[in-house]
């Protein structure tokens, strides 16, 4: 007995400081360890010295080997509140380690390396080679100012970074001033009609920040848009203290004038303010004057931000810098950029003219600011709960993106119809023209895929009862199906987030509580006359009964794709930031100021998730007029909204596609020939009518190449038999693109495809693909349309050149006659009103189809493979049934195309998977472009060079 109780004595004298053992270690593991706690999956860090403002704790995540998410807060403990943005899905565990060095601590993943300061909280990213991707500023970079919103605690937020003079930044979402690299710039985020907020910004050192905030937000150097008084104003006759103004009564710019008056500012930019004009003027086609002279207190570039509806001229220093016209109830941005002297007077010369009873204008101003432009940026947003973002690593644009959707979804395949081209107007009104629309299509052999349905097809004052009008459309279900079955074309309806007061649909919310009230409040009519409101879709609940609504009452017609317009949301036009706040919200997450970003968002969830919870078999689409991050999970494409009809709008849709792209959202669209036009426009004759032919014709070649194909506008019609007869040039010139971008959808799919499968982009910025090429930096004008060909749209009246470049480090085949050019060069291409230039990549391999009337008319077969050689290329066709969601279970097929150039051979590899519906025995025709043996393109080639294939690999010589 004794014996064993010394043993039992002993082995406890062994278990025991084992034990204690473990349980230091796992205290230090999990408790504080001087001031930090070690996480599964990061730190959480208690700083030491945090600057006034600053943060006192600070968390680093690692969410995979190249995104890294950074929470900071002044409290004691992090905010539950979950993020709409980032979805929450099962990661497979991350390999990291942690290293401590005096007051730094450092987390180490496989590609990215992130430290943070135990003293002050400041965070330092770099590779793995220790060279520095993006520093938090050092001193004050990161200040929480608590604020009071509607009886709740948030934050006012502001993260500040370091950055160098040739790091240049991309995407947060679309804006319409023309602007592609955001360097030295700032951006508000609010979204509006034509203004989309993305929060993501890529920069060219292949990192991306995601800002997970969703009130109003600035990104950019730090400056504050100030209004014109911050200049030395002077009068027409150089008086200090403003400028002259004269309204005009007369509208003819000659006496008698209403009103001249001296004003040291021009701010017209909501409707309430339209009460600062002076007594007894009224808008219209009454123009408005300012003259005068500025004088700068620094010399360098100034700019100047416009805000204008209708007719606008602005001279600085004797010059015309910039001749606009915007409808007038939906205001623009133009940013003018203009090198002044300190000290000198500048003559300034403003004319406005409104061009409506509803107009606006307003003119701001930056002070340069070398060291801000050069030195830092930051974000700064209205409220929050804390500093939180996501920091992403890529070894290139590409994985950038890949980042942005591994937090926050993958983007789902569209319909492969989505993919063909879409006809629409602002509107057909009723079912007659709808049927007679596509009926002309058909007839002349012009391919179309999918016809648009917008607004109004309920009766008048029945807005939000999702029911057609029996009087102009007697049989929805009829025309619904006479356009699948007879026309082989799909049917897409405009719905609102939108109710009228007194109907049944609005009461059935209202009893609920899911809509917003003041507007109701406010008796506030739109345009056709009635009240009303917008329901809260942060609501969960209210968003399946919207879903039901429209389930009800148009997807069981068999509708195929939802418009869902006004998602900023948009319940009332034009009135002040303040106004919208109460107007959307409270939302059922909180007041609208911190959520006031990110309406589209939920919008497009509820339709998605309802319409694959009722049909999961059938893929969902969705077109939208705002968006936000994370959007594309739920099959939603945007457009640019309701956009001018102007060369200069035109200009601006490049850039705004290609950074919306870069955003991480990969599917984009605008309205060929713009939404609103001139009045000179809606009856055109003589040379307005031959201006208003050739701009739809050079907006057209562009659209072709954009990810969605897309025509949509007021009046005049923007139907290619409405634009011009068939024997006209124009007719011609988009009959040609629209058969083009039908024989390229092998092409095109296959781009969607990859897409998904692996997070690529479609519309690309040329800093994704020539990255070592710097001059390509600040090119927003120009983009690849896949990997290989290049796409300069024409955006100047009467041009029949265009200059261009041509990126290094490859060299190019003009599309049209296959002839050879070396790259890294500008040339003045030609232009003919005909065609665009377009150009091919050396190396690369093009899938042409068969000629279509619609995506679905026939398979693939034969497909005709373009080779450009010169280099080593690649391709991948990739198929799948089109329709439903089977690929998601890895349903669909690829087949690898390949040419090395050493041996001029061309592998066609082995097809990997299959589907239902698989084309197993198919035909590939081969035609082969080079240096030598330059190759004009028809759309109707001839080849010598056929194979037949099977599904295995097969080598053909391509040595002639």
């Amino acid at each position: 007995m004794i014996a064993l109780r010394r043993k039992q004595l002993l082995l406890l004298a062994v278990i025991i400081p084992v034990l204690l053992i473990v349980v230091f270690i796992s205290f230090s593991f999990s408790k504080p360890s001087g001031s930090f706690t070690k996480l599964e999956d990061g730190i959480v860090v208690k700083v030491k010295k945090p600057c006034a403002g600053g943060a006192s704790l600070i968390k680093l995540r690692v969410i995979s080997g190249k995104v890294i998410h950074i929470t900071a807060t002044p409290e004691d403990s992090f905010s539950k509140r979950p993020s709409l943005m980032a979805v929450s899905k099962k990661r497979n565990p991350v390999k990291w380690e942690l290293v401590k060095q005096k007051d730094f601590i450092t987390i180490k993943t496989a590609f990215v390396s992130v430290t943070v300061s135990e003293l002050s909280g400041d965070v330092v990213f770099t590779d793995n080679n220790g060279k520095v991707l993006l520093k938090e500023l050092t001193k004050n970079g990161r200040q929480l100012t608590p604020v009071t919103i509607d009886g709740e605690k948030a934050y006012s937020i502001s993260q500040s970074f370091e950055t160098t003079g040739d790091e240049a930044f991309y995407g947060l979402g679309q804006h319409q001033n023309g602007t592609f690299n955001y360097k030295g710039e700032n951006v508000t985020l609010l979204q509006q009609n034509s203004d989309v907020a993305v929060p993501f910004v890529v920069s060219n050192k292949n990192y991306g920040l995601l800002w997970d905030n969703y009130s109003i937000t600035q990104f950019g150097d730090g400056r504050s848009c100030n209004q014109l008084s911050s200049l030395r104003l002077y009068d027409e006759n150089g008086n200090a203290g403003g400028l002259t103004a004269v309204y005009d009564v007369s509208g003819t710019g000659k006496e008698p004038v209403l009103l001249k008056r001296k004003e040291n500012e021009i701010d017209y930019s909501f409707l309430q303010s339209l009460k600062k004009f002076p007594e007894g003027f009224s808008l219209g086609n009454k123009p408005v004057y300012w003259n005068g002279y500025v004088e700068p207190e620094c010399s360098g570039e100034h700019q100047f931000l416009l805000y204008s509806g209708g007719y606008l001229k602005f001279w600085l220093d004797g010059k015309l810098q910039t001749d606009k016209w915007r409808q007038c109830w939906n205001p623009a941005t133009t940013l003018l950029k203009i090198n002044l002297e300190k000290g000198k007077k500048y003559p300034l010369k403003i004319e406005w003219v409104p061009d409506g009873g509803e107009s606006f204008l307003s003119v701001k101003y930056f002070n340069p600011s070398a060291a801000s432009n050069n030195s830092r940026f930051l974000w700064s947003s209205e409220a929050g709960d804390q500093v939180d973002y996501y920091f992403v690593y890529g070894r290139n644009m590409d994985e950038v993106v890949a980042g942005y959707r591994d937090v926050t979804g993958r983007a789902p395949i569209v319909p492969k119809w989505a993919m063909g081209f879409w006809q629409s107007r602002e509107r057909y009104k009723s079912q007659d023209e709808i049927l007679a629309t596509v009926n002309e299509f058909r007839k002349r052999k012009i391919p179309l895929d999918n016809i648009v349905l917008d607004w109004f097809y309920w009766k008048a004052d029945q807005w939000g009862s999702h029911e057609f009008d029996p009087a102009r459309f007697p049989d929805p279900d009829k025309m619904i199906k006479e356009l699948h079955d007879k026309y082989n074309t799909q049917f897409m309806i405009s719905v609102w987030p939108k109710f009228y007061t007194g109907t049944k649909n609005y009461n059935l919310f209202n009893e609920k509580g899911w809509l917003y009230k003041q507007n109701v409040l406010n008796n506030q009519k739109d345009w056709i006359g009635y009240v009303s409101t917008f329901y809260d879709a942060y609501n969960p609940e209210a968003r399946k009964q919207f879903w039901d609504l429209m389930d009800t009452k148009l997807y069981k017609k068999g509708i195929d794709a939802w418009w869902m317009d006004a998602t900023e949301p948009d319940v009332l036009s034009n009135t002040s930031i303040e106004e919208r706040k109460k107007l959307h919200g409270p939302t059922a997450h909180g007041p609208a100021t911190l959520y006031f970003n990110s309406y589209a968002l939920e919008s497009a969830k509820a339709v998605y998730e309802g319409q694959r919870s009722k049909d999961p078999g059938k893929r969902v689409f969705i077109l939208t007029r705002s968006a936000y991050a994370g959007m594309q999970r739920y099959a939603a494409a945007t457009w640019s909204g309701d956009v001018g009809a102007r060369w200069h709008d035109l200009k601006n849709q490049i850039s705004a596609g290609i950074n919306f792209s870069l955003s991480g959202l990969p599917y984009w669209t605008m309205d060929i020939g713009g939404f609103a036009v001139e009045s000179r426009y809606e009856n055109a004759k003589g040379k307005d009518l031959d201006e208003w032919r050739e701009q739809m014709t050079r907006w057209y070649q562009f659209g072709a190449f954009c990810p969605l194909f897309r025509a949509h506008g007021q009046y005049p019609f923007r139907e290619i038999f409405n634009v011009a007869p068939e024997d006209h040039p124009a007719y011609q010139s988009m009959l040609y693109y629209n058969k083009l971008r039908y024989r390229l959808m092998p092409y095109i799919y296959s781009l969607a495809g990859k897409t998904y499968h692996e997070d690529y982009t479609i519309m690309r910025a040329l800093v994704m693909d020539f990255a070592a090429d710097t001059a390509v930096k600040n090119l927003g004008d120009q983009y690849m349309f896949g990997p290989s060909l290049l796409i300069n749209p024409v955006y100047e009246y009467e041009s029949r050149k265009r200059r261009l470049y041509l990126p290094a480090t490859t060299g190019w085949y003009d599309f049209y006659n296959g002839k050879y050019i070396k790259g890294g060069q500008y040339i003045n291409a030609d232009a003919p009103y005909e065609k665009m230039p377009l150009y091919v990549k050396e190396g690369s391999i093009i899938t042409f189809g068969p000629e279509l009337q619609y995506t679905a008319e026939k398979p693939a077969d034969p497909i005709t493979l373009f080779v450009y050689t010169g280099k080593d290329a690649q391709f991948t066709l990739y198929e799948d049934e089109g329709l439903n969601y089977n690929y998601e279970k890895s349903l669909y097929s690829s087949i690898p195309f390949s040419y090395s150039e050493k041996t001029k051979t061309l592998t066609i590899g082995g097809r990997k998977g299959s589907f239902k519906g698989m084309l197993k025995n198919r035909t590939f025709k081969i035609i082969k472009i080079s240096k030598e043996r330059p190759v004009a393109f028809s759309m109707e080639m001839n080849t010598n060079i056929t194979v037949n294939y099977n599904g295995a690999t097969i080598t053909v010589p391509l040595r002639n």
